[in-house]
């Protein structure tokens, strides 16, 4: 099952105790499931647990019973939920408070949602028909999709009252309402009714920060491990170049003492091969002699 399979079940484990909910939810999934119009109503979906409520939720809502209830094939889980009876049509239009006759354009009827519970019945209505969210562990993406323009535009101002900040954009005929931040996925989730699956976009974003974070610090020690092979081989080179020269032993006792240690410890760092010395000396004393070594090395070159 996908992510968003799991989230309409989820969501389908709400129960509808009330009627005006019945009817939001109802709304919802009609403005944004396949065909809403004064001649048929047609609700698409691959969730199974959406086709088992579809039945219960219009019956509560409406009345009224699907007309035909298809699969598209048996290769298919998509199911196809069909009412062309006019009188079952006319019951619809009327619930909305909108003429079959008359209406030319879809709207969302505020008059219905103004009870913040059947608000968010009706969001989990569209969002059933109409919705996906993308799987937390490959990005965060949450839209809602509808071919009616005004609907999109209305639902855009329903969700700013609710203080979310959804963007849209248009995909072929259809007008698209999504969210790309995880925060208002996780929030818009849990007030729909799938805490869990917010918590799971939560529990992945934990991942995803604590890999990244991880794998920056490898990173960087991966980096720092670069540099002190780079410098290491350097000082041996030039205390290599400093014997070879016969200069070696023209050096001071500290000096010849740090160049043999480091001959010997070519992998260790500063750190660990200030510990060695005969007393021991701080890092930045060691990399004072070393780098004094090089300087030497150099000169003798020019010279």
């Amino acid at each position: 099952m996908s992510f968003s399979s799991d989230v309409k079940a989820e969501l389908c484990r709400s129960r509808i105790q009330h009627i005006c909910c019945a009817k939001a939810e109802a709304f919802g999934a009609l403005l944004y499931c396949s065909q809403f119009s004064s001649e048929s109503v047609k609700i698409i979906t691959e969730s199974t647990d959406f086709s088992k409520r579809l039945p219960s939720l219009f019956r509560k809502a409406f009345q009224i019973e699907f007309d035909e209830i298809n699969q598209t094939n048996t290769a298919s889980a998509k199911q196809i939920f069909l009412i062309t009876n006019k009188d079952k049509l006319n019951r619809i239009w009327n619930a909305f408070g909108s003429s079959i006759e008359d209406s030319i354009a879809h709207h969302i009827n505020f008059a219905l949602l103004e009870e913040k519970h059947c608000q968010l019945s009706f969001l989990r209505g569209a969002f059933l028909a109409g919705g996906s969210v993308t799987n937390p562990q490959k990005g965060y993406h949450l839209e809602l999709v509808t071919s009616h323009y005004n609907v999109s535009r209305e639902l855009t101002a329903l969700l700013l009252d609710l203080d979310y900040r959804p963007k849209d954009t248009t995909r072929k005929s259809n007008y698209v309402t999504y969210f790309k931040q995880s925060d208002y996925i996780e929030d818009f989730l849990t007030a729909l009714g799938a805490p869990i699956s917010a918590m799971a976009i939560m529990n992945a974003k934990v991942e995803k920060n604590m890999r990244n974070s991880i794998n920056r610090k490898v990173n960087c020690d991966t980096a720092n491990a670069d540099k002190t092979v780079d410098a290491a081989q350097e000082q041996v080179l030039a205390i290599q170049k400093l014997k070879d020269n016969g200069h070696f032993t023209v050096l001071g006792e500290k000096l010849q003492e740090t160049a043999c240690l480091r001959l010997e410890h070519p992998a260790l760092s500063l750190s660990e091969l200030a510990t060695l010395l005969n007393p021991p000396v701080s890092k930045s004393c060691l990399n004072h002699r070393l780098r004094k070594l090089i300087s030497l090395s150099k000169e003798e070159h020019k010279s």
